[in-house]
């Protein structure tokens, strides 16, 4: 299992867990949801950990790198995620309804059913809400980038990287285990047909759209750079399959460098833009997330208006910067405004983790391939 990589650990988590909760005996069931529940107590506890952790060091950075070209790159980058996010919201919330309409309500499976419930649980409360960490990340981002304070900045280098070192040796590890008993659990409570069969719905509109999202986005650079977006676009396709493989977008920068330059870009200005867009521009994780969420909340007969969507984009655009290095890492920083915005309980939580990770190569080459549009708009204006 070492050997496979995350997105198969991930199937064949899914999988089994849905094979065997048809057969599980009781005994497993509560095996199951009592593992889930102490590695979600865990999750909890790190949600602010993970957001001040990667938070803090990406502003820090960015703010000592602080002049023209940085500040346009980082508005573009912003702008067009929050602007994939709303077509994300919008098309989802017109679509949607239709889509599962022709299904039973997870809400109305979850009160007919009897819930599995844990042996016992071991509580690990956060060491600060959602909102106070974020707080805290942008006052310690900026004061250190302002401040030029060298040791806190080391500080919170050698944070990040225990943060990311628990990420990568505890959490990604039991990632699989926890997924495979969140399927199995809801199999044996009857609502997995459902998720299943309005999701694989879900994934076509997802794909759609994101290449509705890089079209729109190359259309927008090009009267910019003054080039067909078509042949702009096809350009960058090596990007685009390459980051499909490698699943990171840092992985993906010599590719993606080499394409920008040969669209047109100059050298200079590809090698300033391609990098930095790798950690902050994020439309393709950004519309995967929202869509995914959107259905989760419609699934259970949830309110989801769009003011709580525009507030829960905007902050989304700004956790997710500097996500960690890992498969899945945009995710990982999501679920902090998941929990505080959207109200998601550990149940949903696993759920969007599962249905991320599924699709995540897919939202990474968004991601790169759209950071050639933005480098097109930068090279011009500078």
């Amino acid at each position: 299992m070492k050997n496979l990589g995350l997105l198969p650990r991930i199937a064949i988590a899914i999988v089994l867990g849905i094979a065997l909760g048809y057969v599980a005996p009781m005994w497993l069931g509560q095996l199951c949801a009592t593992f889930n529940a102490i590695y979600s107590q865990f999750l909890g506890f790190m949600i602010p950990m993970i957001i001040v952790g990667f938070v803090v060091p990406a502003i820090a950075d960015i703010g000592a790198r602080a002049g023209r070209m940085l500040i346009i790159t980082a508005l573009l980058a912003y702008a067009f995620t929050i602007m994939s996010g709303l077509i994300s919201y919008l098309t989802g919330a017109a679509l949607f309804p239709g889509l599962i309409s022709g299904d039973t309500s997870l809400a109305v499976v979850e009160h007919e059913t009897v819930k599995l419930e844990p042996w016992f649980t071991v509580e690990m409360p956060p060491l600060m809400g959602v909102t106070t960490s974020l707080v805290l990340s942008f006052v310690l981002g900026l004061g250190i980038a302002f401040s030029e304070g060298s040791a806190l900045k080391r500080g919170m280098d050698e944070f990040r990287d225990i943060v990311s070192k628990t990420i990568n040796t505890a959490v990604i590890p039991l990632l699989p285990i926890y997924i495979f008993g969140i399927f199995l659990c809801m199999t044996v409570e009857g609502e997995v047909g459902m998720v299943l069969k309005s999701f694989i719905k879900i994934i076509g509109v997802i794909f759609v759209l994101h290449v509705f999202v890089l079209v729109l986005q190359y259309c927008i650079a090009a009267p910019f750079a003054r080039r067909n977006p078509f042949v702009m676009l096809r350009t960058m396709l090596p990007a685009y399959f390459t980051a499909l493989g490698t699943q990171s977008s840092a992985a993906t920068i010599p590719v993606t460098l080499r394409q920008a330059i040969k669209m047109g870009v100059r050298e200079d200005v590809a090698g300033f833009v391609i990098p930095l867009c790798a950690t902050i521009h994020l439309s393709g994780s950004t519309l995967k997330i929202v869509a995914c969420a959107l259905a989760i909340m419609i699934m259970h007969n949830q309110p989801y208006d769009l003011g709580m969507f525009l507030h829960f984009i905007m902050m989304l655009g700004i956790t997710m910067v500097a996500a960690p290095g890992i498969p899945g890492g945009a995710i990982m920083a999501a679920l902090g405004v998941l929990q505080s915005i959207l109200g998601f309980d550990q149940e949903t939580l696993a759920l969007m983790i599962a249905l991320y990770i599924a699709m995540d190569s897919f939202g990474t080459a968004c991601n790169v391939t759209g950071d050639g549009s933005i480098a097109a708009i930068v090279d011009r204006v500078s």
